[in-house]
């Protein structure tokens, strides 16, 4: 139990000296492009590629249930609405938190053991301002961008398994998708997502900050840090989704 609330205690002390740190110059712009491209460009694929098979997966579960009901036209509000609302933010989040919040728990980490963090602050440079404060910026920006591309995809991978391959009408399908959905749904989203992002970076910054046992340390920071994140993001979508809806 000790341990669960240093951890939450290291959490919100990272954050709390991330915001302190952010309006301070000099901005490391150059190094916040830089982590922009590390998560946000190098996970496009992977992050679409699961977007289209949610949308086709989800279009095809829900065709063959509201044909049951004659309410088969309404597949492209179910997919849209679900993409918009909940599916994509929370499957980008955990994509991202697997795969940059890993990243960046291993590569603090790796630092810390080797004491180039230390010398950083020998060096009176302060590796919050300089390590953490890109990285979580960067995170918290990018999501966002990859869920509005990740619904876009998703709500194409509807229409393919719904029109083409089930035999939807399409223009009731395309009108259907965009009657319902209107700016709160994708703006809500987008909060979670940003809200997401933060939490994915703020985390794996703060294991990877305090790892300690050499190699097999880094090892556990970089498990800990995807469990933790994963966690944070079903926890504060509960959360998110009371207070936004």
């Amino acid at each position: 139990m000790s341990r669960f609330f240093t951890e939450v205690g290291r959490l919100f002390l990272m954050l709390g000296q991330v915001l302190r740190w952010t309006p301070r110059p000099p901005w490391e712009v150059r190094e916040l492009l830089r982590q922009m491209v590390r998560v946000g460009l190098d996970s496009i694929p992977v992050v679409l590629l699961t977007a289209l098979f949610t949308g086709m997966v989800l279009a095809l579960q829900t065709f063959n249930t509201l044909q049951r009901f004659n309410a088969e036209g309404f597949v492209g509000s179910l997919v849209a609405l679900s993409m918009v609302r909940e599916l994509s933010p929370v499957i980008g989040g955990l994509i991202v938190a697997g795969r940059c919040g890993s990243a960046m728990g291993a590569e603090l980490g790796t630092m810390r053991v080797t004491e180039q963090i230390d010398a950083l602050e020998v060096m009176a440079t302060n590796p919050i301002h300089y390590l953490v404060v890109p990285r979580v910026w960067a995170t918290t920006l990018t999501l966002p961008m990859l869920v509005m591309m990740g619904n876009a995809v998703g709500i194409w991978g509807g229409y393919l398994i719904a029109v083409v391959l089930l035999g939807a009408n399409p223009v009731t399908y395309m009108e259907n998708t965009f009657q319902f959905l209107d700016l709160n749904d994708v703006a809500s989203g987008l909060i979670k997502a940003a809200v997401f992002g933060l939490l994915i970076a703020v985390i794996g910054c703060q294991k990877g900050y305090y790892t300690e046992g050499g190699a097999e340390g880094v090892g556990r920071s970089t498990t800990e840090a995807v469990v933790m994140a994963s966690i944070a993001i079903l926890f504060s979508d509960l959360i998110l989704t009371k207070l936004l809806f």
